[in-house]
């Protein structure tokens, strides 16, 4: 089964970083674009990031924010540098999965807390 789980939430100090995981089971990510969101409490839910054969950024995020994967892991992981309190919302992974009949689906983790606090 398709399932996404996200870690390495917390709270951190403005300036601080932190290092998310999203793990992947029930397929394999090489096969995916895999996106990184954030949503805060009152606000849209944003695209962040996201990765496939390169990477992307959202303004917001660019210059502090780095994706990368390890296809031996499955795993996806957000390293998330020079925070500032805006940076604190619920963070997930998506991915979007190409079945046997060629539609796409997409799935999301749970999502993992980052407050960014001094």
């Amino acid at each position: 089964q398709v399932q996404l789980v996200e870690s390495g939430g917390g709270l951190v100090q403005p300036g601080g970083s932190l290092r998310l995981s999203c793990s992947a089971t029930g397929f394999n990510l090489i096969d995916s674009p895999i996106g990184w969101f954030r949503q805060a409490p009152g606000k849209e839910r944003e695209w962040i990031s996201c990765i496939s054969d390169r990477t992307y950024y959202a303004d917001s995020v660019k210059g502090r924010f780095t994706v990368s994967r390890d296809i031996a892991k499955n795993t996806v992981y957000l390293q998330m540098n020079g925070l500032k309190v805006e940076d604190t919302a619920v963070y997930h992974c998506n991915a979007d999965v190409e079945n046997t009949l060629g539609s796409v689906e997409g799935f999301w983790g749970p999502g993992t807390q980052v407050t960014v606090s001094s």
